[in-house]
Protein backbone atom coordinates (compact mmCIF):
# COMPACT_ATOMS: atom_id res chain seq x y z
CA UNK A 1 0.00 0.00 0.00
CA UNK A 2 1.26 3.47 -0.86
CA UNK A 3 2.37 5.50 2.13
CA UNK A 4 0.26 8.49 3.17
CA UNK A 5 2.49 11.48 2.67
CA UNK A 6 2.57 14.03 5.51
CA UNK A 7 1.77 17.45 4.11
CA UNK A 8 0.35 20.20 6.29
CA UNK A 9 -1.47 22.79 4.22
CA UNK A 10 -1.18 26.44 5.14
CA UNK A 11 -4.49 26.50 6.97
CA UNK A 12 -4.15 30.18 7.70
CA UNK A 13 -4.25 30.97 3.98
CA UNK A 14 -7.62 29.26 3.62
CA UNK A 15 -9.27 31.67 6.05
CA UNK A 16 -9.88 34.08 3.20
CA UNK A 17 -12.01 31.45 1.48
CA UNK A 18 -14.61 31.10 4.24
CA UNK A 19 -16.59 34.19 3.23
CA UNK A 20 -16.47 33.18 -0.44
CA UNK A 21 -17.68 29.69 0.42
CA UNK A 22 -20.59 31.02 2.46
CA UNK A 23 -21.56 33.48 -0.29
CA UNK A 24 -21.05 31.34 -3.39
CA UNK A 25 -21.47 27.80 -2.08
CA UNK A 26 -18.19 26.86 -3.76
CA UNK A 27 -14.56 27.89 -3.44
CA UNK A 28 -11.38 27.04 -5.36
CA UNK A 29 -8.17 26.14 -3.53
CA UNK A 30 -4.96 25.81 -5.51
CA UNK A 31 -2.35 23.18 -4.53
CA UNK A 32 -4.60 21.46 -2.01
CA UNK A 33 -2.34 18.41 -2.45
CA UNK A 34 1.31 18.45 -3.45
CA UNK A 35 2.59 16.78 -6.61
CA UNK A 36 3.98 13.92 -4.53
CA UNK A 37 0.63 13.44 -2.81
CA UNK A 38 -1.19 13.40 -6.13
CA UNK A 39 1.24 10.76 -7.38
CA UNK A 40 0.65 8.69 -4.23
CA UNK A 41 -3.14 8.93 -4.65
CA UNK A 42 -2.92 7.87 -8.29
CA UNK A 43 -0.65 4.93 -7.47
CA UNK A 44 -2.93 3.69 -4.70
CA UNK A 45 -6.06 4.02 -6.85
CA UNK A 46 -4.37 2.03 -9.61
CA UNK A 47 -3.30 -0.65 -7.12
CA UNK A 48 -6.73 -0.80 -5.46
CA UNK A 49 -8.55 -1.24 -8.79
CA UNK A 50 -6.05 -3.85 -9.96
CA UNK A 51 -5.65 -5.88 -6.76
CA UNK A 52 -8.61 -5.24 -4.43
CA UNK A 53 -11.74 -4.09 -6.23
CA UNK A 54 -12.86 -7.51 -7.46
CA UNK A 55 -13.15 -8.73 -3.87
CA UNK A 56 -15.24 -5.78 -2.70
CA UNK A 57 -19.06 -5.58 -2.63
CA UNK A 58 -20.79 -4.50 -5.82
CA UNK A 59 -21.71 -1.16 -4.24
CA UNK A 60 -18.00 -0.31 -4.03
CA UNK A 61 -18.02 0.82 -7.65
CA UNK A 62 -20.07 2.00 -10.60
CA UNK A 63 -19.01 1.09 -14.13
CA UNK A 64 -19.35 3.00 -17.38
CA UNK A 65 -21.69 1.74 -20.09
CA UNK A 66 -19.00 -0.59 -21.42
CA UNK A 67 -19.51 -2.58 -18.19
CA UNK A 68 -15.78 -2.80 -17.52
CA UNK A 69 -14.34 0.69 -17.02
CA UNK A 70 -14.67 2.22 -13.56
CA UNK A 71 -16.83 5.34 -13.42
CA UNK A 72 -16.87 5.73 -9.64
CA UNK A 73 -15.26 4.14 -6.63
CA UNK A 74 -17.41 4.38 -3.51
CA UNK A 75 -16.76 3.95 0.22
CA UNK A 76 -13.00 3.99 -0.07
CA UNK A 77 -12.83 5.03 3.59
CA UNK A 78 -14.31 1.62 4.44
CA UNK A 79 -12.30 -0.45 1.99
CA UNK A 80 -8.85 1.16 2.00
CA UNK A 81 -6.69 2.41 4.89
CA UNK A 82 -4.74 4.87 2.73
CA UNK A 83 -7.87 6.79 1.77
CA UNK A 84 -9.40 6.60 5.24
CA UNK A 85 -6.22 8.13 6.67
CA UNK A 86 -6.20 10.85 4.01
CA UNK A 87 -9.79 11.80 4.82
CA UNK A 88 -9.03 11.88 8.55
CA UNK A 89 -6.02 14.17 8.25
CA UNK A 90 -6.14 16.79 10.96
CA UNK A 91 -5.04 19.68 8.73
CA UNK A 92 -7.87 18.98 6.30
CA UNK A 93 -10.47 18.60 9.05
CA UNK A 94 -9.30 21.83 10.69
CA UNK A 95 -9.85 23.66 7.42
CA UNK A 96 -13.27 22.07 6.97
CA UNK A 97 -14.57 22.76 10.49
CA UNK A 98 -15.69 26.39 9.98
CA UNK A 99 -17.37 25.46 6.70
CA UNK A 100 -19.56 22.77 8.31
CA UNK A 101 -20.12 24.97 11.38
CA UNK A 102 -18.89 22.38 13.82
CA UNK A 103 -16.95 19.17 14.25
CA UNK A 104 -16.32 17.63 10.79
CA UNK A 105 -17.04 13.93 10.36
CA UNK A 106 -15.69 12.05 7.36
CA UNK A 107 -18.66 10.54 5.53
CA UNK A 108 -17.11 9.24 2.33
CA UNK A 109 -14.09 9.02 0.06
CA UNK A 110 -14.92 8.35 -3.57
CA UNK A 111 -13.81 8.99 -7.13
CA UNK A 112 -15.29 10.35 -10.33
CA UNK A 113 -12.98 8.78 -12.89
CA UNK A 114 -14.44 10.22 -16.12
CA UNK A 115 -12.16 8.08 -18.33
CA UNK A 116 -11.00 9.21 -21.76
CA UNK A 117 -13.53 8.91 -24.60
CA UNK A 118 -16.27 7.18 -22.59
CA UNK A 119 -16.52 9.19 -19.36
CA UNK A 120 -20.22 9.85 -18.76
CA UNK A 121 -21.70 13.18 -17.78
CA UNK A 122 -23.37 14.19 -14.54
CA UNK A 123 -26.83 15.82 -14.63
CA UNK A 124 -27.68 19.04 -12.80
CA UNK A 125 -28.13 18.05 -9.16
CA UNK A 126 -27.68 18.95 -5.50
CA UNK A 127 -25.62 16.53 -3.42
CA UNK A 128 -28.03 16.68 -0.50
CA UNK A 129 -30.52 14.69 -2.57
CA UNK A 130 -28.06 11.84 -1.88
CA UNK A 131 -26.76 12.92 1.54
CA UNK A 132 -30.19 13.76 3.03
CA UNK A 133 -28.86 15.90 5.89
CA UNK A 134 -30.41 18.72 7.89
CA UNK A 135 -29.18 21.34 8.46
CA UNK A 136 -27.20 21.15 5.19
CA UNK A 137 -23.82 21.57 6.88
CA UNK A 138 -22.15 19.08 4.58
CA UNK A 139 -19.65 19.50 1.77
CA UNK A 140 -17.41 17.83 -0.76
CA UNK A 141 -13.72 18.47 -1.34
CA UNK A 142 -13.23 17.70 -5.07
CA UNK A 143 -9.50 17.13 -5.72
CA UNK A 144 -8.13 16.99 -9.26
CA UNK A 145 -5.79 14.06 -9.86
CA UNK A 146 -5.76 14.73 -13.60
CA UNK A 147 -5.86 18.20 -15.12
CA UNK A 148 -9.45 19.38 -15.63
CA UNK A 149 -9.86 21.28 -18.89
CA UNK A 150 -12.73 22.91 -20.74
CA UNK A 151 -12.87 19.87 -23.01
CA UNK A 152 -12.70 16.83 -20.71
CA UNK A 153 -15.79 17.36 -18.59
CA UNK A 154 -15.18 20.04 -15.94
CA UNK A 155 -17.69 20.59 -13.16
CA UNK A 156 -19.86 23.69 -13.52
CA UNK A 157 -21.30 25.27 -10.37
CA UNK A 158 -24.20 27.71 -10.07
CA UNK A 159 -22.84 30.16 -7.53
CA UNK A 160 -25.19 31.09 -4.71
CA UNK A 161 -27.66 28.34 -5.57
CA UNK A 162 -27.27 26.75 -2.13
CA UNK A 163 -29.19 29.66 -0.62
CA UNK A 164 -32.46 28.51 -2.23
CA UNK A 165 -32.48 25.20 -0.35
CA UNK A 166 -33.47 21.88 -1.88
CA UNK A 167 -35.26 22.01 -5.22
CA UNK A 168 -37.63 19.42 -6.76
CA UNK A 169 -35.89 16.37 -8.18
CA UNK A 170 -36.51 13.60 -10.69
CA UNK A 171 -34.94 10.24 -11.42
CA UNK A 172 -32.12 10.71 -13.94
CA UNK A 173 -31.49 7.11 -14.98
CA UNK A 174 -27.75 7.78 -14.75
CA UNK A 175 -25.87 5.13 -12.81
CA UNK A 176 -23.87 6.80 -10.07
CA UNK A 177 -25.98 9.97 -10.30
CA UNK A 178 -29.54 8.70 -10.15
CA UNK A 179 -31.19 11.91 -8.87
CA UNK A 180 -31.22 15.11 -10.91
CA UNK A 181 -33.07 18.39 -10.75
CA UNK A 182 -36.62 18.36 -12.08
CA UNK A 183 -35.89 21.61 -13.95
CA UNK A 184 -32.60 22.82 -15.39
CA UNK A 185 -31.48 26.18 -13.92
CA UNK A 186 -31.93 29.25 -16.10
CA UNK A 187 -28.40 30.54 -15.38
CA UNK A 188 -26.53 30.42 -18.73
CA UNK A 189 -23.50 28.14 -18.89
CA UNK A 190 -21.17 31.07 -19.49
CA UNK A 191 -22.31 32.62 -16.20
CA UNK A 192 -21.63 29.47 -14.18
CA UNK A 193 -18.32 28.80 -12.43
CA UNK A 194 -16.29 26.33 -14.48
CA UNK A 195 -13.73 24.57 -12.28
CA UNK A 196 -10.58 24.31 -14.40
CA UNK A 197 -7.99 22.60 -12.22
CA UNK A 198 -4.40 21.45 -12.27
CA UNK A 199 -3.51 18.19 -10.49
CA UNK A 200 -3.65 18.85 -6.76
CA UNK A 201 -6.08 21.76 -7.01
CA UNK A 202 -9.47 21.38 -5.33
CA UNK A 203 -12.91 22.87 -5.13
CA UNK A 204 -15.02 22.72 -1.99
CA UNK A 205 -18.77 22.94 -2.49
CA UNK A 206 -21.73 22.98 -0.13
CA UNK A 207 -24.14 20.07 -0.43
CA UNK A 208 -27.00 22.16 -1.85
CA UNK A 209 -24.94 24.00 -4.48
CA UNK A 210 -26.21 23.07 -7.95
CA UNK A 211 -23.58 21.56 -10.24
CA UNK A 212 -23.16 19.30 -13.27
CA UNK A 213 -20.63 18.16 -15.88
CA UNK A 214 -20.54 17.04 -19.50
CA UNK A 215 -19.21 13.71 -20.81
CA UNK A 216 -15.52 13.30 -21.57
CA UNK A 217 -14.97 12.57 -25.25
CA UNK A 218 -11.29 13.58 -25.29
CA UNK A 219 -8.19 11.39 -25.13
CA UNK A 220 -7.37 12.73 -21.63
CA UNK A 221 -8.91 11.18 -18.52
CA UNK A 222 -10.37 13.47 -15.84
CA UNK A 223 -9.86 11.70 -12.53
CA UNK A 224 -11.14 13.37 -9.37
CA UNK A 225 -10.86 12.24 -5.73
CA UNK A 226 -13.68 13.38 -3.43
CA UNK A 227 -13.64 13.75 0.35
CA UNK A 228 -17.10 14.21 1.86
CA UNK A 229 -17.68 15.68 5.34
CA UNK A 230 -20.66 16.66 7.47
CA UNK A 231 -20.95 18.54 10.71
CA UNK A 232 -21.46 16.17 13.65
CA UNK A 233 -24.71 17.98 14.47
CA UNK A 234 -26.53 17.16 11.21
CA UNK A 235 -29.32 14.60 11.10
CA UNK A 236 -30.97 12.54 8.37
CA UNK A 237 -34.04 14.13 6.77
CA UNK A 238 -36.64 11.33 6.35
CA UNK A 239 -38.32 12.87 3.29
CA UNK A 240 -35.04 13.26 1.42
CA UNK A 241 -34.02 9.75 2.47
CA UNK A 242 -37.27 8.30 1.13
CA UNK A 243 -36.71 9.89 -2.29
CA UNK A 244 -33.12 8.64 -2.33
CA UNK A 245 -34.25 5.09 -1.52
CA UNK A 246 -36.50 5.13 -4.59
CA UNK A 247 -33.58 6.28 -6.75
CA UNK A 248 -31.29 3.57 -5.39
CA UNK A 249 -33.88 0.90 -6.16
CA UNK A 250 -34.41 2.27 -9.67
CA UNK A 251 -30.79 2.85 -10.73
CA UNK A 252 -28.39 1.00 -8.42
CA UNK A 253 -25.86 1.93 -7.24
CA UNK A 254 -27.17 5.49 -6.95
Amino acid sequence: MTEVLPHLMNIQSTGNHIADYEHDGVVLIRSFLTADEVAAVRAELDRYIRDDLASKPLNARTLEKDEKTVRNLWRLEEHNEFFRALGEREDIKAMIAPLVHGEPLLVGVETFNKPARIGSGVPYHQDNAYFCQTPPDMLTVWIAIDAVTEANGPVFFVKGSHKAGMLPTKLSGVRGNSIGLAEIPTVPLNQQFCALLEPGDATIHQCETIHHSAPNTTEQSRLGLLLVYRGSHTQTDPKLKEAYAVAVATTPPA
